[in-house]
């Protein structure tokens, strides 16, 4: 016998009564050899039964999905009421050409004025060049493609070599890097650049086709079942405009951990300090970005993928609306939670970027019905009204649950710069049933992973995968219908939640993790690690933007005692990008006027250098 739980229906429940229930994770953490007899012993028949269910029953999902009545009906993809346009904003049409997207966005960036940067050739630095600084340096005749490329070969060399390795990339091939900035150089000496991305360095995360290169998903064997015949779409967005393409990322094995562990190619590590994680599943897209090897990269966000990364390396990262963006072309082209986006040194790089790569697929636009994507104007007096407007919304419960008060504290520190620089005024929120959410975003995912993925474990592949991988596919595979059914009914009920607060407030405020990078522990290097207590941590802030599909960015905000990055991320309605990006801009305006008044301009230091 079970005690079984009624829900109210969600328009019944009285939120606020509503008490806060920290998070708590169960499970053991293991690495080495343990996690190898683990895995054996969750792979057994009898044994491995037991252990999942004693693993879902500590943490509770039995308990909220079999045993409680849900009275929502089931959404098994987002679906979103139909919303208002912004703004001051500028309406990009998704059909135009990535091209002229772009002549678009650069009209609505303030103006450009690479002195800061361009006239400091200081290395090992903390200013990014941007995009249009290396625009501005083709043009001007100060570098060429061809020099820079030479630039990023000498240094991932160097990286790979140096002591302990920093595996920035799976795949990599100088001569077809060169092939690239060479053709780029001839059209900047022809005076014929395509667009203010062309020259542009970009790293593609190994579950996004980027032709020639294989797509592994840092997998040993994927490729050798799914052939790369083509760009992805996003990719091939990119390439009309000019973008010269790095090679593919390294990340975790096919998405499916935060941390970016991976043997089979080796872990990527943190470039502010080599002996933590850089966060994942994007670990090298990040990274790369982190350590001034490329001005931006592509990664997916299923579950954080891109948000926690970009925190912890303290870069920005943006995950866009579910659907407004094609998937056509990535490994995860079939889930309800996906999106694949652009990470950037800034964010006036990630409008450049995501401009020219944004459009929904044929069959989203009849499902979903998108809103016209929209571009915030970053530089008029308009803009600066309608960032006095911003209401922001903080759950303050659950916003200083968090391993180190240092996250909370810079977060928190980061919206008083902003009601003091511009009057966004934060209103107190509440978000029901966080718990409920944690589980039904889970078993979303584990689901649409292990279905992806499960014609290929039963034909003898499982093997063959990490032990962390597993791990979490044994148990995502333990979960039923019942479960997968129970979860969209709780994804129906917690969008009325969210829709709810989105009548009171424009944007909700968060820190990006729980916790900023951890260490990586030796004995994970060789058979991973499995660390679903840390897995909690990085994913505590994240998981609503993947389940109810909304738009959320990471801004950094910060450093701990530890100099380790903090992200503040920003949550938007459906559709809401600009209104996102806006506000993003302003935290990093912000955040860099803070620094230029505790550093001088002549004594900060600028990347273009790496690493």
């Amino acid at each position: 016998m079970v005690n079984k739980r009624v829900m109210l229906p969600v328009e019944e429940v009285d939120v606020s009564a509503v008490k806060y229930e920290r998070e708590v994770v169960k499970a053991p953490h293991l690495t080495g050899f343990t996690l190898k007899l683990f895995v054996w012993m969750l792979e057994a028949p009898l044994i491995g039964s037991l252990i999942t269910s004693v693993v879902k029953r500590k943490n509770r999902i039995p308990e909220l999905l079999r045993h409680t009545v849900i009275p929502e009906t089931p959404m098994f993809r987002p679906e979103f009421p139909p919303q208002e346009v912004e703004p001051v904003v500028m309406i990009m049409d998704e059909d135009s050409e990535p091209r002229a997207r772009l002549e678009t966005a650069l009209g609505c960036l303030p103006p450009h004025d690479p002195r800061h940067r361009l006239n400091n050739t200081s290395r090992n630095s903390f200013l990014y060049w941007t995009i249009r600084d290396f625009a501005h340096a083709y043009r001007s005749k100060l570098t060429t493609p061809s020099i820079v490329a030479e630039d990023i070969i000498s240094a991932i060399g160097d990286s790979n070599n140096q002591i302990p390795p920093m595996p920035l990339l799976i795949a990599f091939d100088p001569e077809e890097l060169r092939k690239q900035a060479a053709a780029s150089t001839r059209r900047f000496e022809e005076g014929n650049p395509l667009s203010i991305l062309d020259g542009i360095f970009v790293a593609i995360k190994d579950d996004i086709d980027c032709y020639p290169y294989p797509t592994k998903g840092a997998t040993t064997w994927f490729h050798e079942i799914r052939p790369v015949r083509e760009d992805a779409v996003c990719v091939s967005r990119l390439r009309s405009c000019g973008v010269v393409f790095i090679g593919k990322a390294n990340m975790h094995e096919l998405g499916l951990g935060v941390t970016g562990n991976n043997p089979n190619y080796g872990t990527t590590r943190n470039p502010h300090s080599v002996d933590r994680y850089t966060g994942g599943s994007s670990s090298g897209p990040a990274a790369l970005v982190a350590s001034g090897l490329c001005s931006a990269a592509l990664g997916t966000d299923g579950g954080g993928s891109i948000r926690i990364p970009s925190s912890l390396c303290g870069v920005v990262g943006l995950k866009t609306t579910y659907g407004r963006t094609t998937m056509q072309g990535t490994l995860c082209d079939a889930g309800t939670v996906e999106v694949v986006a652009p990470i950037a040194a800034t964010v006036e790089d990630i409008v450049l970027v995501y401009a020219a790569m944004l459009g929904a697929s044929r069959s989203d636009r009849i499902c979903l019905k998108p809103s016209a994507p929209c571009l915030p104007y970053l530089s008029s007096s308009e803009s600066l009204d309608a960032l006095r407007s911003l209401r922001l919304g903080k759950y303050t419960e659950w916003f200083t649950d968090v391993y180190s008060t240092d996250i909370s504290n810079k977060c928190e520190d980061a919206l008083n710069r902003l009601y003091d620089a511009y009057g966004c005024k934060t209103i107190e929120i509440v978000l029901p049933e966080l718990q409920e959410m944690r589980v039904a975003h889970v078993v979303s995912i584990g689901s649409e992973s292990a279905c992806g993925l499960n014609p290929d474990y039963e034909d003898g592949k499982c093997s063959e995968f990490n032990h962390d991988t597993r791990t979490s596919l044994a148990l995502f595979r333990s979960f039923s219908a019942t479960d997968y059914v129970a979860a969209q009914r709780l994804r129906r009920r917690i969008m009325y939640y969210y829709m709810e607060v989105f009548k009171k407030v424009d944007v909700i405020v968060t820190p990006t993790t729980g916790m900023t990078a951890p260490l990586i522990p030796a004995s994970s290097l060789k058979f991973g690690e499995s660390n679903y207590e840390v897995a909690g941590y990085l994913m505590r802030f994240i998981i609503a933007a993947n389940l109810l599909g909304l738009p959320a960015i990471s801004v950094p905000v910060g450093h701990d005692k530890q100099g380790l990055p903090i992200g503040l991320q920003l949550i938007g309605r459906p559709w809401g990008e600009a209104n996102i990006l806006r506000l993003a801009s302003a935290v990093e305006g912000c955040i860099l006027f803070s620094m230029l008044k505790m550093f001088p301009l002549n004594e900060q230091k600028v990347v273009y250098s790496f690493i």
